[in-house]
This record gives structure tokens, sequence and C-alpha cells, in this order.
């Protein structure tokens, strides 16, 4: 039987620690469509689940071959949503981490941090141009502006992720 949970995440940290918190009370996402996850019962612990924003389209054939190359590798890819893609794998094959190098970590931080500066960069000058024009886009001004608040923190820790990792990846090249 389908479970679903409606919950909301800007952080996918925080929302991959939350899918293997549920997986190891035996609830395995089998979908997402924005804020709804759609688990199935199963044994607990049996998935360790990872997310990764892709480079590009879930369509595209660059990113449909790298999908069909994870799952070469026991990785599956439960579903895709924009540019994200929801991984799994069986938690008997030992760890499970999409990336093994600093750069291509760094790489994905950066992709992340770049989202979330655009889409809080847009919504401050969004708020900032409706300030000055009538009440109700006052209201949509605040709407913008928290949004903004909202997506600053979790940017700034992205950031300080890559400089950190970047800091690790020249101790390790010495």
């Amino acid at each position: 039987m389908a479970i679903k949970k409606w919950r909301l995440f800007i952080n996918f940290e925080k929302e991959e620690q939350w899918l293997n918190k549920m997986a190891a009370k035996g609830l395995n996402v089998i979908s997402f469509k924005f804020g709804r996850y759609t688990f199935e019962e199963g044994p607990p612990g049996e998935y360790i689940y990872r997310l990764e924003l892709l480079k590009g389209e879930p369509k595209s054939e660059q990113v449909r071959d790298y999908l069909l190359t994870m799952g070469d590798y026991g990785i599956e890819c439960v579903d895709t949503y924009n540019n994200w893609a929801f991984f799994r794998k069986k938690a008997t094959d030992g760890p499970f981490e999409i990336y093994s190098d600093f750069e291509s970590k760094v790489d994905h931080y950066k992709r992340v941090a770049y989202l979330l500066g655009t889409v809080g960069g847009a919504n401050l000058f969004i708020a900032l141009f409706n300030a000055t024009l009538s009440q109700f886009n006052m209201y949509l001004s605040f709407v913008g502006f928290f949004i903004f608040i909202l997506f600053t923190p979790i940017f700034i820790s992205y950031l300080r992720k890559i400089k950190e990792l970047k800091k690790e990846q020249a101790l390790y090249d010495k």
C-alpha cells in the first residue's frame, strides 16, 4: 500500500537524511512530485538514498546515459523531478556516495549553490521591484523577501562547504 507524506525541503542534505530515516523505518520512497513523497513499505534499512542535481534535463541523452551507467553499479534512479534525481542502493552493498572525488563533490555543490543563488536573487529583485508599485504588490514583495531570506543561509552554507572541500583537496594534493 502506498503511503503519501508532504514535506518541503530547500536543503538537499536534510532531505537525504529524512529519506534515509524513513528507509530505516521501512518506508522506501518510490516517487516524488513537488513536496509529495510516495512511499512503499519494505524491510527497515533496505536502501540508502542519495539526491543529485543533474547536469541537465533528465530526458537528455547525456543524462539518460548517466542514469544507465549508475544502474550498472547497482544504483537505482527511483524518480526525477526537474533536474533532481532520487537514487537508492541496497544497504547490504555497503556505503553509498555518489561522488568519490573532491572535484565532483565541489562541482555538485556549485550547481546547487548556483540554483539557490539564482532563485534567491530573482526573488530579491522581484521583491524590490514590487515594493514600490501598489499595495497588492507590496504583499508580493514580502513573499519575495521571505523566500530570499529563507534561501540565503542555505546558499551560504553550500559556499562554505565548497570552500571546505577545496581546502581538504589541497591537503590531499600536497
